[in-house]
């Protein structure tokens, strides 16, 4: 590294100055550093392979592709999908032509690569798949969704995980260390209070640490709980961490672990995630989940949800706690959910069967003439319950489709149910 290098380095932030250079100085992912694992091994054969990094922010995507570069000799190419269009790929992809005529290797370095678009894509493959490139790229959202499938068919697709407190803690000590680094001082604790804040995020705990010893004060735990109230929760509205995030509320609230439910339901609330989201999700579950177990909760549901569009946010909060805890803790159920798909799959099966001539209303004399209505039993004049007549069509006459728990109200269905319809129930 010359002079000018050096003075470059030392206003880049301590993220970028502190980068490991060799894959022993990576902290965290254990699972794709360890002796043996896939990953390792592929690196220390020196037979790259075109590769996805995919994993949430600030764990380590763009440093590991940097690693790989100087672990394998290749040329770091990096390139953004967001900022380089086609002409700039097309330039970098004639010259690691260049290079592997002269014996070289080229890296090239995809960052954001769920916004490449079909140009980029097309311009990208063959030089993929003739091996002039290795591609690396780096993506927050899941792949399988997010990348273009003939461009995911010839890249193995490795996952990141956050950093721990622990590893967050240990890289914040490196910093200190590095030559680099900054020249502060900081108990463990503090290190650990700093990693908590950054919430796995080596990018978010390395630029705090930076902020924090900026002036000069010591570095304690109130001026990093300080600091740390303008770091965000990491949560995407419309990506990974969303759905994942949503399928954690919907799985606690159905498992009837309400602590974890509205544990779940604050992420998303303090993540910035429109609040009428949370409220169809609830009501959605109030009727694919307990349904009839407890009928309550589809009103407490639509409750909820009218009351957080008439009072806007925090407000409606109170609303959506006290759905969201009460969902949670209700009797559980989809027999109604079931009781529609198995009807479904009935008119699948049989197509669009005739309605039954005592079913139908005879409006006119044709339709008298026809039979419509004759024979009909009015379940009224027979004490509410027409014993052994039917209504469905013929080939259907036994078929079940609603079978009612024993959980909450629908208990008291089942036995109804079962006192009037012995031979189905």
């Amino acid at each position: 590294m010359d002079l000018f290098d050096r003075q470059a380095l030392s206003r880049a932030p301590l993220a970028e100055r502190v980068r490991p250079r060799r894959l022993s100085e990576v902290v965290g992912q254990r699972a794709l550093l360890r002796d043996g694992a896939l990953f390792s091994r592929l690196v220390r054969a020196d037979r790259l392979p075109s590769m996805i990094l995919y994993g949430p922010p600030g764990t380590g995507k763009t440093t590991l592709a940097q690693v790989l570069a100087n672990e394998t000799s290749a040329t770091f190419v990096p390139f953004s999908a967001v900022l380089g269009g086609v002409p700039h790929l097309r330039s970098l992809l004639n010259e690691a032509r260049e290079r592997r005529a002269m014996g070289g290797a080229t890296l090239l370095f995809v960052d954001e690569i769920h916004r490449f678009n079909k140009a980029q894509q097309d311009a990208l493959l063959p030089h993929v798949e003739k091996g002039i490139v290795t591609l690396v790229g780096a993506t927050t959202e899941n792949p399988s969704f997010a990348v273009n499938s003939a461009l995911l068919s010839r890249a193995r697709v490795f996952r990141l995980e956050s950093l721990s407190e622990e590893e967050l803690a240990e890289l914040l000590k490196r910093a200190i260390e590095h030559p680099d680094g900054v020249e502060k001082s900081a108990s463990e604790e503090v290190l650990l209070h700093i990693a908590r804040a950054a919430d796995g995020d080596a990018r978010s705990a390395l630029g705090l640490l930076e902020a924090l010893s900026a002036d000069g004060r010591e570095i304690n735990e109130a001026r990093v709980a300080e600091a740390a109230e303008t770091l965000r929760l990491r949560y995407d509205k419309n990506g990974d961490e969303h759905f994942a995030i949503a399928s954690a509320l919907i799985k606690s609230m159905r498992g009837s672990d309400p602590d974890a439910a509205i544990y779940w339901m604050m992420r998303m609330v303090d993540g910035g995630e429109d609040p009428l989201f949370i409220t169809r999700r609830l009501v959605i579950f109030a009727s694919e989940d307990i349904g009839n177990a407890d009928p309550r909760s589809l009103q407490l549901a639509v409750a909820a949800d009218a009351a957080v569009q008439r009072l806007g946010m925090p407000e409606g909060l109170f609303a959506m706690a006290q759905c969201c805890v009460y969902l949670a803790t209700a009797p559980k159920s989809n027999a109604s959910y079931r009781a529609f798909q198995l009807a479904r799959d009935a008119i699948k099966k049989f197509g669009s069967l005739p309605v039954p001539p005592k079913l139908r209303n005879a409006r006119s004399r044709v339709d008298r003439e026809a039979g419509f209505g004759k024979g009909y039993r009015y379940p009224h004049n027979e004490g509410g319950f027409a014993a052994g007549e039917t209504y469905l069509p013929d080939p259907l006459t036994n078929a079940r489709f609603y079978h009612p728990t024993h959980q909450g109200f629908e208990a008291r269905m089942s036995e109804r149910l079962a006192t009037l319809w012995r031979e189905r129930h």
